[in-house]
């Protein structure tokens, strides 16, 4: 499926769908009529049929979704892992702080593991394993293709040795600009820009 024929609106849904369908996998729930999973998701059941229309003709009329198919499909035609193998570079406070992310199981994947140049973060009682930043490239998980980025230093440097790794995705947390290769895709996290773009729709609506 071309994601360019799927609304950007749609498209940003489908992760909460993925996650709703794997909590509901995980509780033995088999199948799911959209109002159920709108009630769930918090999103209108009519959106949500429309929304997985786009995946092909899905489901039957008072019988719902076999949630087994539905998260075969995304997998199959959006090529979602739902194991992807994530690693974190930069393990201070904001890296703790998704280290204990507990949500991560029932999206995509898991940060398997993390890298630190500071020692005192590393092999302490982490809920992952945090190694030295200097061991990257022997320590990284075979097939890993994602990484999130919250370093301080060197942040271009690093980026490079990632993307000779292998690494095709990065969340970056940094607020830097870096360089990546084409074949290299950047999300950057800012939050303070959208806290001014909430403050800003906010007055908005309110004048």
């Amino acid at each position: 499926m071309e994601n360019k024929s799927v609304p950007k609106a749609t498209l940003q849904r489908y992760p909460i769908y993925l996650k709703a369908l794997r909590q509901l996998k995980s509780l033995g729930i088999e199948r799911v009529m959209s109002s159920e999973l709108s009630d769930y998701v918090q999103i209108k059941s009519t959106t949500i049929r429309r929304d997985l229309s786009f995946l092909g003709t899905l489901g039957k009329q008072g019988f719902g979704y076999e949630v087994d198919d539905l998260i075969e499909i995304f997998n199959e035609k959006l090529g979602v892992d739902f194991d992807e193998k994530i690693i974190l570079l930069g393990a201070g406070n904001l890296g703790q702080a998704l280290m204990n992310y507990n949500r991560w199981s029932y999206i995509v994947g898991e940060i398997v593991c993390a890298f630190d140049i500071d020692e005192k973060k590393v092999n302490r009682d982490y809920s992952i394993p945090v190694y030295p930043l200097d061991e990257l490239e022997e320590r990284i998980p075979e097939g890993c293709r994602i990484a999130i980025l919250t370093v301080s230093k060197d942040v271009q440097k690093t980026v490079n040795r990632l993307a000779k790794l292998g690494i095709r995705g990065i969340v970056d947390f940094t607020h830097e600009h870096i360089i990546v290769p084409k074949d290299v895709t950047v999300k950057a996290v800012d939050v303070v820009s959208a806290i001014q773009e909430l403050v800003f729709e906010t007055n908005a609506i309110n004048e």
